[in-house]
């Protein structure tokens, strides 16, 4: 799901992601996703397996993925 936030030109995704099950795990995935260029915020949530990224643009979800594939997860598609 893709929806404008507050601040003008930038986009909240939701993605769905596999295999968090702790704190360590929601630091390692924001960690690796921030260090997508555009990337202004990210927050995981393992009890849902929802990550939230909020970029200037639109991210390519293979960037997403190759992010959460380096910290050990899977992307497993968009919320």
């Amino acid at each position: 799901m893709t929806a404008p936030t507050d601040t003008p030109g930038s986009v909240t995704t939701v993605y769905k992601v596999s295999g968090m099950s702790c704190g360590h795990c929601e630091g390692s995935v924001s960690s690796e996703i921030s260090e997508i260029p555009g990337v202004t915020s990210v927050k995981a949530v393992a009890s849902t397996g929802e990550v939230t990224v909020v970029s200037a643009a639109p991210l390519e979800e293979e960037a997403v993925r190759a992010a959460v594939d380096g910290a050990g997860f899977e992307l497993t598609g968009e919320a």
